[in-house]
């Protein structure tokens, strides 16, 4: 029994015993990490600028960091910008000279002092404040043979709000969420309400909640640090509110600048400290290149305010002290503020490696803010720890190029943006989210990279954004304008750039209009011959200089096998490369034996671009590097005329330049009209659905006079803010006769309303009006006159039920007059205009806001009007009217009059545009000055004489009877590098120097030495299990052999002991006294 308990003993022992050490080494891991999102911080620390409500005084809140962004005009003072640097003497003798010629004899000027570090060295540009500035003194100003431009000084404000989240207090590993105030997403960004937008694949990864989210750890940056790359010798700027001078994180911070009208360096905000743990933090949220030199540029104030001249300044002085990288974590939609691009240009011309953020406007597309969106610098999305894409992100495509050509491919690459770990504005850690955020991850993995090459002559910013797209990990089930190249792979980037040779490259580099979703728009709907060309624009990066040039022309070459030569190829190209980036358009169409004939057709593009060699002894030596742009598209016989639908872009205007203002008034935040107004940007779902229903849709971007009618079923004009040339209103009329069908959707314009959100221009000392309303009414009604057809200046509003939907009116107008035989479908709605004027509320019945009319010649197509197009629009949609759109293209593509609107009791008689005057052209207007159709004349401005329509320069093929590659993706290498043999270098020991921890102060995540050395990622959480088990196995099966060998061995009989003789015979005594026993 005594045998059988022992064995029982020893058997739980080893199963405690297995237990615990597969418990131990299951999560050997996880020893010393913190909480994910916790932070160490000072209980009685408080925070300069706003309380952040707290239990037991950690950085956990239930709090939403809020971001709001927006510019004016400063009153007065103008930024004068020269062709070159001068000194302060030298700029003020020029501005002198111009301004003596002045035709205002009592204008008063002076220049405006900047007291900053950049002071006392030559500028290129000068602050001057004009007291009574004419438009005439600023043209004489830019008279002056030295001076480039003048431009109005504005002011930045940039709102960082921490609001009460509507969810319950989120624990400390939730996030605080770094968003955009675009009133149309008024969610909240907390991660329990649908925060993230899924890309529609299934991920079983759930163990994510178990790791921290040290983002640099995730990346693998330990990888790099344990071969002693620390970003040593890269000097990193942080554009943003400042540092405190004492911060624990930071070892090697070199300078710091302030460029505002505050007297101090520190960050009173915690935004720049974020953005410099990120990349440089040497403790506790340990960030990229804790060795790197830092240079932090305080240009926001604790007011979160600054100045285009601050920003230029710092430019300067950066470009002055040599700096390698520079994160911007700022950005906004106007791409035509030259003074601030023109800054960016030369900053990156003089090798500085610009990150910034790609914007928090997501998920509309056409989001770009800049300068993210420029060529030469590096873009960056969001996604979380789930590789999804942030809702927030911003989406491409760049609007820069339309109406005649087509955006570019934006984010360049996208990294984790949400809930991401950085430094506390004092100590500490805290987390946030947003692309401001994934920025300096970029930032910081840039500033590491450039430290592992050992030829720094090769890094710059077009050989570094090379080897980030071409390592980058895309990510499945999303498109290019969602995520651009990928996911950053660090590792993968550091193979890349150390076998780096200078090269051309493109992106995208290749043109597969096959391949599904990545290619998307361009896969969503095959080509075929008479169709509007397909334009893809391609960006040339060239490593080899900061300037660079075509050889000759780019060459078309179509593979024979792969029936090649049923395509013809047009390429357009920037003559001069600069900085370090330009631009190729391919334009792609059917040739007309292709016209019936179903397939795929490939071919290739080779491009060559040359360089001047900076280090060649020859002189007029030359670099030259020749890419291959494969090209592949899926090409279906012409669709009937009555499937196909052209979208006229041409008359589609947006900001910047002008003031256009918002379609839907209630979005008072929101007051541009800056998305594109195009079907793959703000009108994206509504494209997507046409296709789904069959219809092919083809984007016009010259006038109406450059088309051939006779191929499309539908002309569809939504949101138009131009005008129209004589030509095209005579050649509309013309089509409709023959057959073309005309679809409206309008908008609001209402030169009351215009005038009441107005603004004041500092630049010209007026006021300014939108240059039109939501749509160009006055132009449109010229265009259906012919007709009897007109919209009024009526403004309305509503919710309504028509053909048993839900519909709503935002901002919308009305049909003013339409032909007796038509049918009219009108609603009550609430007259907005009366509101926005007088605050007063009121209802009108019977508003006319559909019509429909089959033209009276025979075979003549049919016209409808909507006067309203935010049902369609994904800007600011809040019921969608899709629905309707089908019952419109079934009435002017089939002539198919839907019962549930010609029966409609809704339905009333035509109105005949009596009762009021058709609403005129604002006064005054500068439209003129931003549009295609107007010129500036005497009088009234005249339309400009009709341009010839775009002609393409058809390639000359020269064919090649070869088979082309069937994977176009993964075909594409840079330098035809095969990252499988570019082994990493054998890892050592590396510790870098730190400073002793603070009493108190957790070492746990101080130094790449305290971390899992090794490819440790996501992945590690579902290994965890794995290791319990196999260590649990071993130690079992350890106690089990040594039980079963006890059990094995034969077993001895124990020897008896004898006992002495004395004592045997003195038991056998019986005992005589009580005394004392004798002594043994």
């Amino acid at each position: 029994m005594v045998r059988v308990t022992s064995q029982l003993k020893m058997l739980t022992l080893a199963v405690w015993a297995s237990v615990l050490f597969g418990l131990l080494l299951g999560f050997l891991p996880l020893v010393g990490m913190e909480p994910m999102g916790g932070a160490k911080s000072d209980p009685g620390h408080t925070p300069s600028v706003e309380p952040l409500p707290s239990s037991s005084g950690s950085n956990c809140s239930d709090l939403t960091l809020k971001l709001e962004f927006s510019t004016k005009v400063v009153e007065h003072e103008y930024i004068i910008g020269f062709t070159g640097y001068f000194s302060a003497k030298a700029r003020s003798l020029y501005i002198s000279s111009a301004l003596r010629n002045a035709a205002d004899a009592a204008l008063e000027w002076r220049i405006v002092p900047r007291q900053n570090p950049a002071s006392d060295f030559p500028s290129d540009f000068e602050l001057v404040h004009i007291r009574q500035a004419s438009p005439s003194s600023l043209l004489t100003l830019e008279d002056h043979p030295y001076i480039k431009r003048v431009t109005p000084q504005r002011k930045v404000f940039r709102m960082l709000k921490y609001t009460p989240s509507p969810e319950p207090a989120a624990p400390c590993n939730a996030s605080r969420s770094w968003q955009s105030s675009r009133p149309f997403r008024r969610t909240s960004l907390s991660l329990g309400t649908g925060f993230w937008h899924a890309t529609g694949r299934h991920s079983s990864r759930r163990l994510l909640r178990a790791i921290p989210r040290h983002v640099a750890q995730i990346l693998q940056a330990d990888v790099l640090w344990q071969m002693g790359h620390t970003g040593s010798g890269v000097k990193v700027a942080v554009f943003d509110t400042g540092l405190s001078e004492k911060h624990p994180h930071f070892k090697n911070v070199k300078e710091r600048t302030n460029w505002t009208n505050e007297k101090t360096l520190d960050d009173g905000l915690g935004h720049g400290t974020f953005v410099a743990g990120v990349i440089a933090s040497m403790r506790e949220c340990q960030g990229f290149a804790p060795d790197s030199e830092l240079h932090i540029f305080r240009v926001f104030t604790n007011n979160q305010v600054s100045y285009t001249s601050w920003f230029l300044d710092a430019f300067n002085y950066a470009i002055l002290k040599k700096i390698d990288v520079l994160n911007l974590s700022i950005g906004g939609p106007d791409f035509m503020d030259h003074p601030f691009v023109d800054k960016v240009w030369e900053l990156t011309a003089n090798k500085v490696i610009m990150v910034s953020a790609i914007g928090n406007d997501g998920p509309l597309y056409g989001t770009l803010n800049n300068p993210a969106d420029q060529m030469d610098v590096i873009g960056v999305g969001g996604i979380d720890f789930e590789d999804n894409i942030a809702r927030f992100s911003s989406r491409g495509m760049t609007t820069w190029e339309l109406p005649g050509g087509y955006g570019r491919v934006k984010p360049d690459i996208v990294t984790y943006g949400s809930g991401v770990r950085g430094s506390g504005m004092k100590e500490g850690c805290r987390s946030l989210s947003g692309t401001s955020v994934a920025s300096p991850v970029v930032a910081g993995a840039v500033t590491l990279l450039a430290s592992t090459v050992l030829n720094r002559e090769l890094v710059n910013p077009a050989s570094m954004k090379q080897a980030l797209i071409a390592s980058a990990r895309r990510l499945p089930g999303v498109n290019m304008f969602e995520q651009g190249h990928g996911k950053l792979d660090l590792i993968r980037a550091y193979q890349i750039l150390n076998s780096y040779k200078p090269q051309a490259s493109l992106s995208p580099s290749y043109i597969d209009l096959t391949e599904s979703p990545y290619m998307w728009p361009y896969c969503s709907q095959p080509i075929y011959y008479g169709g509007m060309p397909t334009i893809v624009n391609v960006t040339i990066l060239n490593g080899m200089g900061v300037t660079g040039r075509i050889v000759d022309k780019p060459v078309w070459q179509p593979y024979l096998p792969q029936n090649g030569d049923h395509i013809d190829v047009a390429v357009s190209y920037a003559p001069v490369l600069w900085p370090w980036a330009g631009y190729l358009a391919v334009s792609i169409s059917v040739a007309k034996k292709a016209a019936s004939w179903e397939g795929v057709a490939q071919g290739h593009v080779m491009v060559t671009v040359a360089s001047p060699a900076e280090n060649d002894s020859e002189a007029g030596g030359e670099l030259t590097s020749t890419v291959k742009l494969p090209i592949k598209v899926k090409i279906v016989p012409t669709p009937p005329r009555s499937k196909r639908v052209l979208w006229d872009q041409y008359h589609n205007l947006r900001y910047p330049p002008g003031y256009f203002p918002r379609d839907n008034l209630r979005m008072k935040n929101d007051p541009l009209d800056w998305n594109g107004d195009h079907i793959h940007t703000n009108f994206k779902d509504m494209y997507q659905h046409l296709r789904s229903m069959g219809y092919f849709v083809e984007v016009l971007g010259a006038p109406i006079t450059c088309f051939d009618a006779s191929q499309y079923g539908t002309l569809l004009m939504v949101d138009s803010e131009e005008e129209y040339f004589p030509e095209e209103i005579t050649k509309l009329r013309r089509d409709i006769d023959n057959g073309l069908s005309l679809i409206v959707f309008s908008d609001w314009y209402n030169t009351s309303v215009m005038r009441k959100v107005k603004f004041y221009d500092e630049n010209t000392r007026q006021w300014w009006m939108p240059d039109t309303g939501g749509a160009n009414v006055p132009a449109l009604n010229d265009l259906i006159s012919v007709w009897g057809m007109a919209f009024s200046d009526g403004l309305y509003e509503g919710d309504f039920t028509l053909a048993d939907h839900d519909m709503y009116y935002a901002s919308g107008c009305s049909i003013a007059r339409f032909p007796e035989d038509g049918i009219v479908i009108a609603k009550n709605l609430k007259d907005q205009g009366l509101e926005v004027l007088k605050q007063e509320t009121a209802v009108v019945e019977g508003v006319p806001i559909l019509g429909l009319y089959q033209t009276p010649s025979d075979g003549g197509g049919r016209i409808a009007l909507y006067g309203d197009s935010n049902c369609i629009d994904d800007s600011h949609r809040q019921k969608d009217c899709f629905w309707l759109l089908d019952a419109l293209l079934q009435y002017t593509s089939y002539s198919m009059t839907p019962p549930s609107l010609s029966h409609s009791h809704s339905r009333v008689a035509p109105p005949t545009g009596a009762e009021r005057p058709l609403p005129q052209r604002l006064e005054g207007n500068h439209l003129y000055r931003y549009s295609k159709v107007l010129e500036a004349h005497l009088g009234d401005p005249k339309p400009r004489p009709l341009p010839a329509c775009p002609h393409l320069s058809w390639a000359k093929p020269q064919p090649l009877n070869e088979t082309a590659p069937s994977n176009l993706w993964k075909h594409q290498k840079l330098l035809s590098v095969d990252l499988d043999k570019v082994a990493l270098p054998n890892m050592r020991a590396y510790r870098p120097q730190v400073r002793p921890l603070s009493p108190g102060e957790s070492g746990a995540w101080d130094i790449p030495g305290g971390i899992m050395p090794g490819r440790y990622n996501q992945e590690v959480g579902q290994t965890i299990p794995v290791f319990a088990f196999l260590g649990a196995m071993v130690v079992l099966s350890f106690f089990v052999v040594q039980l079963t060998k006890s059990k094995s061995k034969p077993k001895r009989r124990k020897p008896r002991i004898k006992r002495p003789t004395y004592l045997q015979q003195q038991q056998q005594q019986p005992a005589t006294t009580t005394g004392k026993n004798p002594a043994v």
